[in-house]
């Protein structure tokens, strides 16, 4: 998987996914918007992956959108007439959103390693992943409303199922940087590290644990998350009564049973 502004590895189910703009602080670009949701599409849909790792290169994990690319959209957005503008651009809208969304929509677990600034898109990027890990120092900011917009690709609506909905307003209400240390203090990132390199190797460890589990157990598991997020209890409960009425009697199953009662290691096919 040959990228412009990602560089992507596969070693052992982990997949390391690193923005790779660090000149620009990670800043996301128009190819960097094309490549993202090209990138997690095809992560879901490889075998040998299994858990992925979403990190930043140089001091910065992503600074948002390149304020240059983001000064350009009335270009995007020609037209004589006023409402096929306003068409184009929800159309432009709408396109963003989609490369965050497939973050959330990867099959496999998707990992936040944060160092120095998570800004704006990048904050929406978070919100979209399945856990998120950080250096106390690194620094989370809801930008939007100080560049006088309202964020628009997935803050407002992920962020608040994550972290309690006062809080979650005070960021997106001030854009006040909160630090990796406080992040951890009320949830956002399940932990925060005294060094990248701490960060790095917990990460890790966590992504080959979950990589050494049933691939079609952890694929289910994150399906049922997230319907459940979005439904009732009863209608999450009569889904993964089906999902287990076709998936339960797995050879994942019987290698599993068949491994504790020996004590072994399972080891699952892709």
């Amino acid at each position: 998987m040959n990228f412009e502004s990602l560089s992507v590895s596969l070693d052992r189910g982990v997949a390391t996914v690193e923005f790779s703009r660090p000149e620009k602080a990670n800043a996301l670009d128009g190819t960097s918007w094309k490549e993202l949701p090209v990138c997690f599409r095809e992560l879901s849909r490889n075998p040998a992956c299994r858990v992925v790792v979403l990190s930043g290169q140089g001091k910065h994990f992503c600074a948002g959108i390149d304020l240059g690319y983001l000064m350009g959209v009335g270009q995007i957005t020609q037209n004589d007439c006023e409402g096929r503008r306003r068409e184009d651009m929800r159309e432009f809208i709408l396109d963003l959103q989609i490369a965050i969304n497939e973050i959330e929509k990867c099959k496999k677990p998707v990992i936040a390693a944060v160092h120095g600034g998570c800004i704006g898109a990048g904050v929406d990027i978070i919100s979209a992943c399945d856990m998120r890990f950080s250096v106390e120092d690194a620094y989370f900011q809801v930008k939007e409303i100080d560049i006088g917009m309202v964020a628009d690709l997935g803050t407002l609506q992920r962020l608040p199922r994550i972290i309690a909905d006062g809080i979650a307003r005070e960021m997106c209400y001030t854009a006040r940087k909160v630090s990796g240390r406080e992040a951890a203090g009320f949830g956002l990132v399940n932990k925060a590290f005294a060094s990248r390199e701490e960060m790095m190797e917990e990460v890790i460890a966590v992504a080959a644990n979950i990589a050494s589990k049933s691939p079609l157990s952890i694929r289910g598991t994150k399906e049922m998350l997230l319907y459940t997020r979005d439904h009732s209890i009863e209608d999450g409960l009569n889904y993964i009564a089906t999902w287990n009425a076709a998936m339960l009697l797995s050879e994942d199953l019987a290698k599993a049973m068949q491994a504790a009662m020996t004590r072994q290691t399972p080891e699952f096919k892709d």
